[in-house]
């Protein structure tokens, strides 16, 4: 059973991050565009410039967008995780300690989810793994291959 399950692994992984992206960029443009809701589902926009709403909207639509694609998933996502970690601390944290007091727990699953996608990448169905695998079949250079003692 457990052989099975870690066959799978990149394939849920890249479903896992295909959803968290999407929910991410969703919020942005929802903040950004109004739509879905708008912003705080008050069917409004963020004032364009202010500090920090919408530029954590922009984050939120843009790194959410990279994370979906799978492309550029580790920086996307650590500059996303960042971005949840300072949303709750700077906004959510000062009311109560915990996240279930405070308002914080979609702020601190973000952050944690984002993390995660930091360390493990993107999984399959990434434009990611498209990419590399390209640069790896292109041949270098014999100077390129060749290492360098020091």
């Amino acid at each position: 059973m457990s052989a099975r399950l870690n066959s799978a692994q990149p394939y849920v992984l890249g479903l896992f991050r295909v959803v968290l992206g999407l929910l991410f960029a969703v919020h942005g443009a929802a903040s950004l565009f109004g739509v879905l809701g708008g912003a705080m589902g008050g069917g409004g926009t963020i004032p364009s410039g202010t500090w920090p709403g919408w530029y954590a909207a922009v984050i939120q639509l843009v790194a959410g967008g990279l994370v979906l694609l799978g492309l550029g998933t580790r920086g996307a996502a650590l500059i996303a995780s960042g971005s949840m970690a300072y949303a709750y601390f700077d906004v959510h944290q000062h009311v109560a300690l915990w996240p279930i007091q405070n308002g914080g727990e979609m702020s601190v699953l973000f952050c944690w989810a984002f993390l995660l996608l930091v360390f493990t990448g993107s999984g399959a169905f990434g434009l990611d793994r498209l990419l590399t695998r390209r640069t790896a079949a292109t041949p270098r250079p014999a100077a390129e291959q060749t290492p360098i003692a020091a």
